[in-house]
């Protein structure tokens, strides 16, 4: 329960942000550039880190990483509602990614090392459908809040629930055995070059929608640049930042590029579908109730799925999930037009949207730590929330880039600020158009991700054999920290 609050805070931020932002550009004077960065920069921050802290989790402890990280988010929260300038709330913002960093890597690890692997299924399922919960609430209290209480009430709302999982994690989250904490050193230029290189593929995906082709070059070949030497460091560092094993397990390798593959089809559509209500004349009240269903659905599905991880394998339901993302997808793009009579169309195709994201996330999840190394699931589970982060990210830079293509500067101001339906018919149609064509994309990038997740595990586990699998991996690492300490 006290990591799920911690959920509530971090997803209820995230989810009602999106509603909230048209009206934060309009009131802090933000242009198109400074609202992405004010969604988009605490996804750079928090994909960057991620390894990161998913390495010192396995060093330090994730008990402390995690506290520390929900104190830094929960302040950050504070900081955002009392922010006067779009530069100041960007700034908020990265704090709060720092922060949301710490947690995420370190929340199903926590629960991972919990819970047994007999039931660890139903743990990672209710906390998907507390998340889910939070993600349908998002919305809905973004737009409540922003409606009663300006745009700060979404932060004013999110603060004291961080602050609550705070002390409730103090008190109830299991402290660890110290004597079992690993000996080993942190890989600082691993840790450097991974930081470096992701932020500059995050930077040339969102320079994308400034339309600066040669930053966007520039930053690519950097990217690239800096990939090839953290692979080179990697391979010759005695305790790497990541463990390249982990690469050699087929479901691990599988999971993780389904799981971006995922990411990019789906966490893009409240952003999506948020801008497009708006636009259409929506407040930000009814825009939160319009995208409301696809964490509705992911609720629904995510409680369903965490008793059918016993009975089914994870290739099932991973690539049913992934194929009912894609049905809402199509039903998504074949239904959205720039008639304002038909926005509320869309909805049962955000439920499916939904459902089929909350039925991939649970197993794909299991599938993964269960075959990570009990020693290795800070860092697995950190691969995991990176590529998570990295498609969210990417998809979100996707939409903004495609919904606002060919748009003049203006007309970019108004699809961000949700005044563009005032502008005149021609604009917002060509708005709507590329929202279409997003939404394609999104469609084939589902399509693709089915046939990533035919790949994964075509059995049910054999949770004895992973808790037997379990205690020998943590045998065997505490003997190899004890003769290294020896060799020192």
């Amino acid at each position: 329960m006290a990591t799920s609050i911690g959920v509530v805070a971090v997803f209820l931020n995230i989810s009602g942000l999106s509603v909230a932002l048209p009206t934060i550009a309009r009131e802090l004077g933000a242009d198109a550039t400074q609202a992405n960065w004010i969604l988009l920069g605490y996804l750079l921050v928090t994909t960057a880190l991620i390894l990161v802290f998913g390495r010192l989790a396995d060093i330090i402890g994730r008990h402390r990483l995690y506290l520390a990280g929900l104190a830094l988010f929960t302040l950050a929260t504070g900081l955002c509602a009392l922010s006067v300038s779009p530069q100041m709330l960007i700034v908020a913002r990265i704090l709060q990614g720092m922060g949301a960093a710490a947690c995420v890597t370190n929340n199903t690890a926590l629960l991972t090392d919990t819970f047994p692997a007999a039931d660890l299924g139903r743990a990672l399922g209710w906390n998907v459908t507390i998340a889910a919960t939070a993600q349908v609430a998002g919305p809905v209290v973004g737009g409540a809040a922003t409606a009663l209480l300006g745009w700060r009430g979404l932060f004013l709302v999110c603060a004291p629930i961080g602050l609550l999982a705070l002390v409730m994690s103090l008190l109830f989250i299991p402290r660890p055995d110290r004597t079992r904490r690993r000996r080993e050193r942190f890989d600082l230029a691993g840790a450097a070059l991974s930081t470096l290189a992701l932020t500059a593929t995050v930077l040339a995906l969102t320079t994308t929608a400034e339309a600066d082709p040669r930053l966007v070059r520039v930053c690519g070949i950097a990217a690239v640049a800096l990939l090839v030497v953290f692979v080179v460091v990697q391979r010759r560092r005695e305790h790497p930042l990541i463990d390249v094993g982990l690469f050699r397990l087929p479901t691990i390798a599988v999971a993780l590029t389904a799981v971006i593959a995922n990411a990019v089809a789906t966490n893009a559509v409240v952003v999506l579908v948020s801008l497009y209500g708006q636009a259409g004349g929506l407040t930000p009240v009814r825009a939160g109730v319009m995208v409301a269903p696809v964490a509705l659905g992911t609720v629904v599905a995510a409680a369903l799925t965490a008793a059918l991880t016993t009975r089914y394998s994870p290739r099932i339901l991973t690539a049913t999930g992934m194929a009912a993302s894609l049905i809402g997808l199509v039903g998504l793009a074949a239904t959205m037009t720039d008639d304002a009579n038909s926005l509320w169309a869309v909805t049962p195709f955000l439920f499916v949207i939904g459902a089929g994201n909350g039925l991939f996330m649970t197993p794909s999840t299991n599938a993964l730590m269960l075959a990570a190394p009990t020693a290795r699931r800070g860092i697995a589970n950190g691969l995991r929330s990176t590529s998570q982060n990295l498609g969210t990210l990417v998809s979100s830079a996707l939409a903004l880039a495609l919904g606002t293509a060919g748009l003049s500067e203006s007309a970019r101001r108004a699809a961000i600020d949700g005044t563009l339906g005032a502008i005149g018919p021609v604009d917002l149609a060509h708005f709507v158009a590329n929202l279409r064509t997003a939404t394609a994309v999104f469609a084939a990038v589902a399509a693709l991700g089915i046939a990533l997740c035919w790949f994964l595990p075509a059995r049910r586990p054999n949770l004895d054999a992973v808790a037997d699998n379990a205690i020998a991996d943590d045998s065997v690492d505490r003997a190899s920290g004890e003769r290294a300490h020896n060799i020192r």
